[in-house]
């Protein structure tokens, strides 16, 4: 497993982040990967990245599954996908033991909440399998690295057949325990000691839902022009 790494960087703006993301994942073009946008931020980043590495472009949508009466205690998250994946915290499922019929209206729920979401940013495209492919899932930088985590699983159980996680800045030791989800890791700058994200950014605006729906509309269509 290769990692890259640097002690600092500074990004211009996600599209620069972008595309120095990309020269790092050059040697993976040839495996016509399938890159995968954390949204909303991660979307302007993996677009550089689809674009130089002419690979299609999509989403990957995650939920939090909070405990019944709070919330913010997450018992895990649904990931979807073509067949969405739950993961599922079990020593908490067990300890907080919630009626099995909250459990199975959670779900639907927030299966619901998934496809509104996939619909608002791609319309009636459904999500793409991921089963024997090399899938590259980007997010503009990483704090800690709960969702991403819970998208990797989500994406393993899948069957995807290569797993890489690429961005462009998070905290080392965060980093180094994600190493062990996925088939390879690509991080360009973990400094020390981490503060947050978007110092690391000379520009880091909000990504508004029309930048994210405009940017895949366009990585479909470059797809569509080199097929």
């Amino acid at each position: 497993m290769r990692m890259f790494a640097q002690q600092t960087h500074l990004f211009k703006d996600r599209q620069h982040a972008g595309q120095e993301l990309a020269e790092a994942l050059l040697a993976l073009a040839d495996e016509h990967p399938l890159v995968l946008a954390l949204p909303r931020g991660g979307v302007p980043v993996a677009f550089e990245v689809a674009r130089q590495l002419k690979a299609q472009l999509d989403l990957v949508l995650v939920r939090k599954i909070g405990a019944p009466g709070n919330e913010e205690l997450a018992l895990g998250a649904v990931v979807d996908g073509a067949q969405p994946q739950w993961v599922v915290n079990q020593g908490l499922l067990r300890q907080l033991n919630p009626p099995e019929s909250w459990f199975d209206e959670e779900m639907q729920r927030q299966l619901v909440e998934l496809e509104r979401r996939r619909r608002q940013y791609c319309g009636n495209r459904p999500a793409p399998a991921v089963a024997e492919r090399c899938v590259i899932v980007v997010d503009d930088g990483i704090a800690t690295g709960a969702t991403v985590r819970a998208a990797l699983k989500g994406l393993a159980r899948a069957g995807a057949r290569r797993l890489v996680l690429a961005t462009p800045v998070g905290p080392r030791e965060v980093i180094e325990a994600l190493r062990e989800e996925v088939d390879e890791l690509v991080c360009l700058a973990m400094p020390e000691p981490f503060i947050g994200v978007g110092l690391h950014y000379a520009d880091f605006g909000q990504t508004s839902d029309e930048e994210v729906i405009d940017l895949l509309q366009r990585a479909a269509e470059f797809v569509e022009a080199t097929d």
